[in-house]
């Protein structure tokens, strides 16, 4: 791949956990890539089978990337770079894994006469639409690998960048969006979300997949106590919604599971440190807010009055609040990535 933006330290390799081969250490001239390197790896597979415990709509899930720009202060899926002997804290952030041979492989393993074209879920760790993805380019061949092997899929993302795939997404059987936005107030937008694109361009990405015929819905998640779970701050969000056609809405109460609760608990003390005293009441007995809490704030995505339209987009069946990322008993954790809910 050559781009002039593009720099290549060719003493600089590193082998990661899981990876026989060094990766390429590699870093792009471009203000959104300061200060952050991508590790080029070559995997052996990119089907990641969900746990049954998981109790989740789908069974299988890709995610090209390891690690998210996009450098969310609740981000669930930052354990997983310690998998890779990087921390959860910056390096999630700034040190990237890419799977460069992801469509090659993803199509090899869907020829395979064993596979049953079951639902592939996308961005249920990291974004697949992050920044890096406009200059890699790996969606458009994982999109087209499913295309040609009849197998559904759907997308969860932060960003709008789909849209440059809007036509081969089209393409895909049973094809689900949905774009996540927990805010649309800016404040909070950019201090739990510094590097993702605008809410509003989000939003207008829901109206352009449901004008495009591709079922797109939101997912207010997560809903933070004191951040933005203020009843005009959702309904703000479900009156846009409404307007953009999103086919469904859904709210999921803040989890911090592992390394993310020390990592959002000194985002409090940094940027709310009112609000610490009631984190550390909620997040007193481990990762979750008491059930009643919980409730509350499901709640706020279904008003009263509201018809209420659980969360269908990521396969077609209703999304539970449960979250699933414990990993499973047997599995490596150098391979396990977490799932969203």
């Amino acid at each position: 791949m050559r781009w002039d933006e593009l720099k290549v330290d060719n003493d600089e390799r590193r082998t990661l956990p899981g990876y026989k081969e060094p990766a390429a250490v590699r870093t792009f001239d471009a203000p959104e890539a300061l200060d952050t390197r991508f590790y080029e790896v070559r995997a052996k597979s990119v089907l990641n089978r969900v746990p049954p415990r998981s109790r989740m709509p789908f069974e299988w899930t890709v995610n090209p990337y390891r690690g998210c720009s996009h450098a969310c202060a609740f981000c669930f899926a930052r354990p997983t770079h310690t998998y890779l002997g990087l921390d959860a804290g910056r390096d999630f952030e700034r040190e990237i894994v890419v799977k460069v041979n992801a469509p090659e492989v993803l199509r090899a393993e869907l020829r395979r006469p064993s596979w049953k074209r079951q639902h592939v879920a996308m961005g249920t760790n990291t974004d697949p639409y992050q920044w890096v993805e406009s200059r890699y380019r790996l969606m458009p061949g994982i999109w087209q690998a499913l295309i040609d092997s009849g197998t559904p899929g759907s997308i969860l993302s932060k960003s709008p960048l789909l849209l440059r795939d809007i036509d081969l997404m089209k393409q895909v059987p049973g094809i689900r969006a949905n774009l996540s936005i927990p805010t649309m107030e800016e404040k909070a937008w950019r201090a739990t979300e510094p590097h993702t694109p605008s809410p509003m361009k989000r939003m207008e990405a829901v109206a352009e997949l449901n004008r495009a015929g591709i079922p797109c819905g939101i997912l207010i998640a997560p809903l933070m106590p004191g951040i933005n779970d203020s009843p005009e701050q959702v309904a703000r969000i479900i009156e846009l919604a409404d307007e953009a056609g999103a086919v469904d809405i859904g709210g999921i109460a803040l989890h911090l599971r592992g390394e993310v609760k020390g990592l959002f608990f000194d985002w409090l003390r940094e940027h709310r440190p009112d609000l610490l005293p009631t984190y550390e009441r909620l997040y007193a007995r481990g990762a979750y807010a008491p059930a009643q809490e919980r409730e509350r704030l499901a709640k706020l995505a279904s008003p009263a009055g509201r018809p209420r339209r659980a969360l269908r987009g990521i396969s077609g069946g209703a999304v539970s609040e449960r979250d699933p990322a414990r990993p499973s008993a047997d599995a490596d954790a150098r391979d396990h990535q977490e799932t969203l809910f």
